[in-house]
């Protein structure tokens, strides 16, 4: 049996020419598809008795060719989104740290209330958050933006962070205490680095849509990237350019979106080279000790478990 088909048979000559078939026709459907949308999109249509040309006319998108227009969308769009969202995410990456301490803490009237906050910040609507922090906290629209999407997704990575703690090895906790190390100690140099290395892919994702939540920013009056263009420009030149506004909005945040991952990819990337080797130790030479101990007392005790005997 060869390691290609482990798991199932491999397909016969039928098969495969019925696969083959499968993808062709799909492959069609799915261009024709596409061809009736920009055919749909690029005939006129009649408006209150005026027939306007299609939507990817030139005339639909010669305010572009304007200086003015690309200042007002990167100065004012661009950069409220990135402001509120760069502001939310330090924020909420603290918060959650925070969280997570404090729904993984053994002492229950610290652990239970907390539990009951993060469920109520996860199961609050980010919109009605904003809301109802602009109308009765009167923060302003910026701040009332940058709260909400603080609690929510600091309440989310929160719970990110505890379920990475909850799943590292006994043996990592056993040899941070057996070395004389404090429960909190041995939690912040020995768990949690090794737990915001796991848990960083669900945590960027979230900074990913917390960045897109930025748009419900719209509603609540601050200006952001999806008031710009879809609300102001649009009403400054009107109903004529909205298609091509909605095209320029939609490529700034799949541009935004996408750095942002390769960014998350990238940091990835780099700290599981460093975590593979020599870790940097910590400025304080007793902590990095201590730090190199309870590692190193971590893997004799995984160990010990694995062979199903007594902690060294």
């Amino acid at each position: 049996m060869s390691g290609s088909s482990v798991l199932f048979d491999a397909p016969g000559p039928r098969a495969r020419r019925v696969s083959l078939i499968s993808s062709i026709v799909a492959g069609v459907l799915i261009l024709a598809a596409l061809g009736w949308i920009a055919l749909t999109l690029a005939a006129p249509r009649e408006s209150g008795g005026i027939t306007l040309p299609g939507f990817f006319d030139p005339s639909r998108w010669d305010i572009f060719a304007d200086p003015q227009v690309w200042r007002f969308i990167i100065f004012e769009g661009v950069w409220g989104t990135l402001r509120a969202a760069l502001t939310a995410a330090v924020l909420a990456v603290a918060a959650g740290i925070l969280f997570s301490l404090l729904r993984s803490s053994e002492i229950a009237w610290i652990r239970i209330p907390t539990a009951i906050v993060l469920e109520f910040f996860r199961g609050m609507p980010v919109l009605l958050m904003m809301l109802f922090i602009l109308l009765v906290l009167q923060t302003g629209a910026f701040w009332a933006v940058v709260a909400a999407l603080t609690l929510y997704n600091g309440a989310l990575i929160g719970e990110a962070l505890r379920a990475g703690l909850a799943a590292l090895p006994r043996g990592q906790r056993e040899a941070g205490l057996s070395l004389g190390m404090r429960s909190l100690q041995s939690k912040m140099l020995v768990e949690f680095p090794q737990a915001f290395r796991q848990m960083l892919p669900i945590i960027v994702a979230q900074l990913v849509v917390l960045l897109k939540d930025t748009s419900l920013g719209y509603i609540v009056g601050y200006v952001e990237l999806m008031r710009v263009t879809l609300n102001n420009l649009a009403s400054f030149y009107g109903n004529r350019y909205l298609f091509s506004l909605f095209v320029v909005a939609l490529a700034l945040y799949l541009t935004m979106n996408l750095l942002l991952s390769w960014f998350a990819r990238w940091l990835s990337k780099r700290t599981a080279a460093r975590s593979s080797g020599q870790r940097l130790p910590p400025d304080d030479p007793g902590q990095a000790m201590l730090l190199a101990k309870a590692n190193a007392e971590a893997r004799r005790s995984d160990t010990g478990h694995s062979a199903g005997g007594p902690l060294v």
